[in-house]
């Protein structure tokens, strides 16, 4: 699930205020505030059976309207595609109406906001599933536990295992493809500012580049060149779509993720940077593995990533608010994107200006639920007041 790690506090527990995050930042053609980012966090609230954004969803985004830029929850492109109960879509007339409201709700507070398109892949279970059919992924996965996310009786979340995947066909790839180009139209139409292809944390596009989880023998399989075919064929059409100014695309560039090893190696990892270059997306948001325990990316590794991608980087992982500062004046990102700060604190620029502490978040509200953990949440202005 998309949860970034990220400590603002420093050992004293004061967040200090380095002027840089607060400066604005161009990406694309757009200007953002500021230079935090809102992480994508999956928080399991849709109404299903339609896969609606929660209706809490709108006061949700707009508390946190003054980051930089919001990305939101990773969003289903199809039926198919789902692979947690509780995730929304953007791939039906209502879902898009629902979308909308949400983004005029951000843009009404002068936000910006880009949604996450996601394919699961093999992290699904046959009960989401069109006509209850196996999870599809790049190939056969017999070896493979992979867990995700259902619902019981109660509609609380529960924790179970994937169904086995299956081996996606030529016309499922092609379907994908054809279905994230759809959902960027829809995202266009519902007013978002980016889309963000999800292609990091072991999910469908990630499934087929690794190798520990590709072991086709066509096309789409064996070489890096094969095996990144499909993440780069999604990039264009999404471009396609819109525009190169509007798609960002999201990567896990080293380390294990959803208790997989995921992991390749670092001249893979820039070879893959410098494909996404050619097609000059507006930025790429690099998902550090440092947030699940791994090994940081070293300076030499974000200096090699800065001269591979030559338009905005915006990295996410374990940043305080000073490896955040430096980051950003070695030039190796343009923003850093936090995650679970923006749970338990709607005013994440506003306390890093303050220099004010940040509200603790609540793990057992994180997933599933109503306002208690997701809108309930008070402001700094909102704790000064009641003092």
């Amino acid at each position: 699930m998309n949860i970034s790690v990220d400590v603002l506090m420093n050992s004293g527990g004061i967040i200090t205020a380095p002027s840089v995050l607060l400066q604005p930042v161009d990406i694309g053609h757009t200007t953002l505030a500021n230079r935090v980012i809102m992480a994508p966090l999956t928080r399991l609230r849709a109404v299903e059976p339609e896969d609606l954004p929660s209706p809490l969803a709108e006061t949700y985004y707009a508390q946190r309207a003054s980051a930089g830029l919001i990305i939101t929850e990773a969003t289903q492109i199809s039926w198919q595609s789902k692979g947690y109960a509780g995730t929304p879509g953007l791939h039906t007339d209502k879902q898009q109406q629902a979308w909308k409201k949400i983004v005029d709700a951000v843009h009404a507070k002068g936000g910006k906001i880009a949604v996450q398109l996601w394919h699961t892949g093999l992290f699904s279970h046959q009960s989401l599933q069109p006509d209850h059919q196996s999870p599809l992924s790049a190939s056969l996965q017999p070896d493979l536990t992979a867990r995700i996310t259902l619902r019981d009786a109660e509609g609380q979340p529960v924790r179970a295992t994937a169904t086995p995947a299956r081996a996606a066909s030529l016309d499922e790839i092609r379907q994908i493809i054809t279905d994230f180009a759809n959902a960027t139209r829809r995202a266009r139409a519902a007013g978002f500012d980016f889309v963000e292809i999800h292609g990091a944390h072991g999910y469908l596009l990630h499934q087929f580049w690794s190798e520990h989880t590709n072991r086709r023998q066509d096309n789409y399989g064996g070489s890096r060149d094969n095996r990144a075919r499909l993440m780069l064929e999604v990039l264009a059409a999404c471009i396609n779509a819109w525009d190169c100014d509007h798609i960002g695309i999201r990567i896990s560039p080293l380390g294990q993720f959803n208790d997989i090893d995921f992991g390749y190696h670092e001249e893979d990892a820039l070879w893959l940077v410098k494909q996404i270059n050619q097609h000059q997306p507006a930025y790429l948001h690099l998902s550090e593995p440092d947030w699940t325990g791994g090994t940081p990316l070293s300076d030499t590794m974000h200096q090699h990533i800065r001269e591979a991608f030559s338009r905005s980087i915006i990295v996410a992982g374990g940043y305080t608010v000073e490896k955040a500062e430096k980051a950003i004046k070695q030039h190796w990102a343009d923003a850093v994107a936090f995650g679970r700060a923006f749970i338990g604190n709607p005013d994440v620029v506003e306390r890093i200006a303050a220099k004010a502490p940040l509200n603790d978040y609540d793990h057992d509200t994180c997933y599933g639920g109503e306002a208690k953990g997701y809108t309930d949440y008070p402001s700094w202005q909102q704790q000064n007041q009641t003092k």
